[in-house]
C-alpha cells in the first residue's frame, strides 16, 4: 500500500486491478504483485523462519490467487483475501514439514532504542520465543504486532470471531512472556 493511499483508495485500486485482469488485461496481476509481494512474504517469513519457505509460499500464493481470482468477493478487502491464502499456505508448510521449532536464528525483530548490541540480543531472545509458539499463537501475534493489524482484520483474516483473537492474543503474548522470563530478563 503506498503511504498517501487510504484504506478505502487501497480497496478500490485493489478492485480495479483484479477487474482489469479478469477482463484479460494481464499486466494487471503485477500491480497486485508488487503492492502485496513484500507484505506477504514478511507474513511467511514471521511463520516459518526461513526465507526460502517463505518466497516458495508467496509465489504459491499469488499463483493460487490468480488462479482462484474469480471467487475473489469485491465486497471485502483484497489484501484480506490474500493475507489469509498465505497464512493458509504457511500453516500448510509447517505441517507438511512436521517442523519441530529450532531456537537457532529466530527472526530479527527490530528494538527500538536499544544499542545494537542490544537489539541485536532483544532480536534473538523474541525470535526465538515466537517461534516457540503454537502456529495458531504466532499468527495472531505477527498479524497484530508486525503487520499491524486491527483486532477487526485479524479476526477477517483467520475466520474467527474478534473475541477469539483478544482470548488468543492475551493467551499468546502471556506465553512469549513466560518464555522469555524463563530465559532470564524480560523485555521492556
Amino acid at each position: 500500500m503506498y503511504l498517501e493511499e487510504t484504506p478505502a483508495a487501497a480497496d478500490e485500486q485493489d478492485r480495479a486491478l483484479v477487474r482489469q485482469y479478469l477482463e484479460g488485461q494481464r499486466d494487471a496481476a503485477s500491480g497486485l504483485v508488487d503492492r502485496y509481494q513484500k507484505r506477504l512474504f514478511n507474513l511467511a517469513l514471521r511463520m516459518l523462519d526461513n526465507a526460502q519457505d517463505a518466497e516458495d509460499v508467496t509465489q504459491t500464493v499469488f499463483l493460487n490467487a490468480f488462479l482462484k481470482l474469480r471467487t475473489y468477493d469485491p465486497r471485502y478487502r483484497f489484501f484480506s483475501w490474500v493475507y489469509r491464502m498465505t497464512l493458509n499456505e504457511s500453516l500448510n508448510v509447517l505441517k507438511r514439514q512436521k517442523r519441530t521449532v529450532t531456537l537457532e536464528d529466530g527472526p530479527a525483530i527490530p528494538a527500538p532504542g536499544a544499542t545494537t548490541d542490544e537489539a541485536t540480543e532483544l532480536q534473538d531472545r523474541v525470535g526465538k520465543a515466537l517461534m516457540r509458539l503454537k502456529p495458531d499463537d504466532r499468527a495472531v501475534v505477527v498479524l497484530r504486532h508486525f503487520v499491524f493489524f486491527s483486532y477487526q482484520e485479524i479476526a477477517g483474516v483467520l475466520g474467527i470471531p474478534v473475541k477469539t483473537v483478544k482470548s488468543r492474543l492475551f493467551t499468546a503474548r502471556e506465553r512469549l512472556r513466560l518464555t522469555l522470563r524463563e530465559g532470564g530478563e524480560e523485555p521492556c
